[in-house]
């Protein structure tokens, strides 16, 4: 991976982190571009990771290895269109669009070496989780290429149905917004017992961290870890209680499930 050539399209939030991993991960910053029309994000990545920068997209993939198509669904079809008469066959796309299927890529690029994947916002601290699909022309190389790169910001998982990218985006893609529901719930919960705004706020937070870090650095799955802190008849299983009363469990499924319908749906219209 240290000698492969990476392109970024599109360099803001989400690129800028994984550019950022990858310099920790010690990958040359002659080795990674970026290409955006924003003059001031240009220059702002180039500050940060000392790498070439384009405002041509045909001439930043020049000689590539790895390009990473970083930019919003809306506009992947213009960019993608764009970008293939300029493509040459040996370089992998890794698409980190929501919402954009394989399909819709090859028919803007042509037959190509595909990687889907959808990271979430923890990315951007180098603590995400992606989920990632490669078509059939991806070789195996190319697989460790984007599972290095992705790996740069967290935990990368391979999937073997691309359809499962709609489950992805429920459960990680979406997820992080459900735990901040959740702490913003406790937060406000602890006012009304009394704690100051503050008070409340920082152990509602750190609480949920870690309560994260124990579920993954635990041998136990969530339900026994859950069952290992709930004393019969104390504080905590009145509150589990009162959280399966209220039907917490299919609520959760509930939203879930309604994540994942609308990735569906947004596929479908982003397709189009």
């Amino acid at each position: 991976m240290n000698d492969t050539q990476i392109t970024f399209i599109g360099a803001g939030n989400m690129a800028a982190s994984l550019i950022g991993g990858l310099r920790k991960q010690g990958i040359a910053a002659e080795h990674i571009r970026a290409s955006d029309p924003g003059a001031t994000q240009l220059q702002a990545i180039q500050q940060a990771f000392a790498i070439s920068t384009y405002s041509d997209n045909s001439l930043a993939i020049a000689n590539a290895d790895v390009i990473v198509l970083a930019v919003k669904p809306q506009v992947m079809r213009t960019v993608c269109e764009q970008l293939a008469p300029h493509l040459t066959a040996s370089q992998l796309i890794i698409s980190i669009a929501a919402g954009i299927t394989s399909a819709s890529l090859r028919q803007w690029l042509g037959e190509r070496a595909i990687v889907r994947c959808m990271p979430n916002t923890p990315a951007l601290i180098q603590q995400g989780v992606s989920g990632l699909y490669a078509n059939a022309q991806v070789s195996a190389e190319q697989r460790q290429q984007a599972q290095h790169l992705l790996s740069a910001v967290g935990l990368a998982l391979w999937l073997d149905e691309e359809s499962l990218i709609d489950a992805v985006t429920a459960v990680s893609g979406s997820g992080p917004a459900y735990f901040f529901l959740l702490i913003e719930a406790m937060t406000e919960a602890g006012i009304k017992l009394g704690l100051p705004a503050q008070t409340s706020a920082q152990l509602a937070k750190y609480t949920a961290q870690g309560a994260a870090n124990m579920a993954c650095q635990s041998s136990h799955d969530a339900a026994q870890l859950r069952q290992q802190v709930t004393s019969p008849n104390g504080t905590t299983e009145a509150a589990i209680q009162a959280f399966l009363n209220g039907g917490f469990m299919q609520l959760v499924d509930t939203a879930v499930q309604s994540a994942a319908s609308r990735s569906q749906e947004l596929a479908q219209q982003l397709s189009n």
